[in-house]
């Protein structure tokens, strides 16, 4: 099978299935240089392995992740970083009950029908458990665009299921199980995640990420525009169906005076555009949105068919998130952190000597910029996250 790489630059190809030895990746287009030691990946692994509250699968995995090239002596050699994680508590045995037949919502039907063969452990390679490799590989990417560009990645969940979640703060994600920008309502959604995992049943979320620091000029205006490889790789998350930038959906009820982004000699004076326009970087913070869908696994009947075109009955046994939004924020920050290496790359190979005569906006206007253009009362800029 084909599609295991993404990246034009910074190359991230992954390999490893579910409940085989070890899942992996070999990175390849960092330069040489950045310090790097497995402490810098391990922590973006932590926040993202299994078992880590009882909201989420109980499956046990250490996650420890081993460099096997590409570092010597503390520091990036510039050739390929080999990353492997090892499979430590995997249970084959709770799903020989699907081997015949195929999980609605699950890729077991689809994975058949073009391969002719699938590992069923797990779901195989279309595992979620692929993921924690991007994360590694996006804990390689964070570093670099921060120390050489600034750049500072920030993501949290918005919505867990149908219940809104209300910004108060990034300092309180790290804090909570759900990655929740919120230090108030911590317990009404452990209680909503109770009563979930109790009935049996499963749930989305919205997660949203905030890149700041992003220069202007990174994206290509044609094929290569920065909003489509973000999209692109949002996508590729297990379980995401849809992706926003900025106003994403919004913007279908908004007029053009609310939404284009007006310009003063001071700086931007809005961000609808998700800090993207016309496919490059304006700048701004990069706003992306991604919509998970419910949990596939679940322990309630639901009909199907097995390989023989037979109906069935299919419940999931085995330990699976109720809503596997809840780890996903690691996953989408490491995957928009890849995107934005990998065009920081591009852009210094194509653009290192450019010169721009006109000066460049700062990313925020002050409050009294507003006032000028709007003709109001000047207010104060809307945080990132709720802009």
């Amino acid at each position: 099978m084909s599609g295991n790489t993404f990246g034009k630059l910074y190359c991230v190809t992954s390999f490893g299935e579910s409940h085989g030895p070890a899942i992996g990746c070999v990175v390849d287009g960092c330069p040489p240089g950045l310090p790097l030691a497995e402490d810098d990946i391990q922590r973006d692994l932590d926040r993202r392995k299994p078992g880590t509250s009882r909201h989420v699968t109980q499956r046990r995995e250490s996650d420890r992740v081993e460099i096997l090239s590409g570092v010597f002596e503390g520091r990036t050699t510039g050739t390929p970083i080999a990353l492997l994680i090892r499979n430590e508590d995997a249970r084959s045995k709770d799903y020989a009950n699907i081997a015949e037949t195929f999980r609605p919502g699950h890729a077991d039907y689809t994975y058949w029908q073009k391969y002719g063969i699938r590992d069923y452990r797990g779901g195989g390679r279309q595992s979620a458990r692929e993921t924690a490799v991007r994360v590694a590989a996006g804990a390689i990417a964070r570093k670099w665009l921060h120390e050489r560009c600034g750049v500072a990645i920030h993501g949290h969940m918005t919505n867990l299921g149908e219940y809104a979640i209300p910004f108060e703060g990034f300092e309180h994600v790290a804090n909570n199980a759900f990655f929740a920008a919120n230090a108030s309502n911590v317990a009404d959604m452990e209680a909503f995640m109770d009563r979930l995992r109790k009935s049996g049943d499963s749930c989305g979320a919205r997660i949203e990420v905030v890149a700041t620091g992003v220069p202007v000029g990174w994206g290509e205006p044609v094929y290569d525009k920065l909003d489509a490889d973000i999209a692109h790789a949002m996508m590729g998350i297990n379980a995401v169906k849809g992706v926003e930038i900025g106003a994403g959906f919004r913007a279908v009820a908004q007029r053009g005076t609310q939404h284009s982004d007006e310009m003063a000699p001071e700086g931007f004076v809005g961000n609808e555009a998700g800090g993207i326009v016309g496919g490059i970087s304006t700048g701004q913070d990069v706003i992306v949105a991604i919509a998970v869908k419910p949990t596939s696994s679940i322990r309630l009947d639901r009909h199907s068919i097995d390989k023989a075109g037979r109906p069935v009955i299919v419940n999931t046994h085995g330990r699976h998130d109720p809503c596997v939004g809840i780890r996903a924020t690691p996953i989408a920050e490491a995957m928009l952190a890849c995107v934005l290496m990998d065009h920081a790359l591009r852009h210094r190979a194509q653009n290192a000597d450019v010169v721009v005569a006109t000066p460049r906006l700062a990313a925020r206007a002050p409050a009294h910029v507003h006032e000028r253009i709007r003709g109001a009362k000047a207010v104060d800029d809307p945080d990132p996250a709720e802009a």
